[in-house]
């Protein structure tokens, strides 16, 4: 049996091709009835579009809320890199504020998705999750304040709340143009020149 790379116990078995596909196949799967339907959406219509029985999601995915957390945080992974991509190959305050317009679309698709998986126990996928996007939100930032072109009082964690309260303050909304405008207004306020 193979060992790990510390050599003291056995590394967990190679996971076969076709389990790895059909995890796959169920989150990218997920992630689009989730959006179209929300989190309570069936895990049997999920499990029917991916093209595998009921059986091959639960031994996935023992229950929703670990489909959740997978599909949360596959999308949470995408922004993070998001992030990454923007500050190799932006200005900072570019960076900064086409990173905020991703966060902010991704607080209003994934509205629900969040306080489904709300927990408290460290280590546990919500907690996690919001350190990752903490950790991102807090590279572009220091970044554009390094530049001289974003307030040097503001945090990471001052940016967040001011974009999810954006997003959930305009769920619904009639007027499709408002969370831009506000994001906007937001990134006045973080901008030490006028965009």
């Amino acid at each position: 049996m193979p060992t790990s790379p510390g050599g003291n116990s056995p590394a967990p078995p190679p996971r076969r091709t076709d389990a790895r596909i059909n995890r796959d196949r169920l989150v990218a799967t997920a992630q689009e009835v989730f959006a179209e339907l929300g989190p309570a959406a069936s895990l049997n219509q999920i499990a029917q579009r991916a093209g595998v029985g009921p059986g091959t999601l639960y031994r996935h995915f023992p229950n929703r809320q670990a489909l959740l957390a997978a599909v949360l945080r596959d999308r949470i992974e995408r922004l993070v890199r998001q992030a990454d991509v923007l500050t190799a190959t932006e200005p900072p305050d570019d960076a900064l504020a086409h990173w905020l317009r991703a966060l902010l679309a991704h607080a209003r698709l994934n509205q629900g998705m969040g306080s489904t998986l709300m927990v408290e126990e460290p280590g546990a996928p919500g907690l996690d999750c919001h350190r990752l996007i903490l950790d991102a939100a807090a590279g572009v930032l220091t970044r554009a304040q390094e530049h001289g072109t974003a307030r040097a009082d503001l945090a990471a964690a001052d940016l967040i709340p001011l974009v999810a309260g954006i997003a959930l303050s305009t769920t619904h909304t009639a007027d499709p143009t408002q969370p831009a405008r506000l994001l906007d207004l937001v990134l006045d306020a973080t901008f030490t020149t006028p965009r």
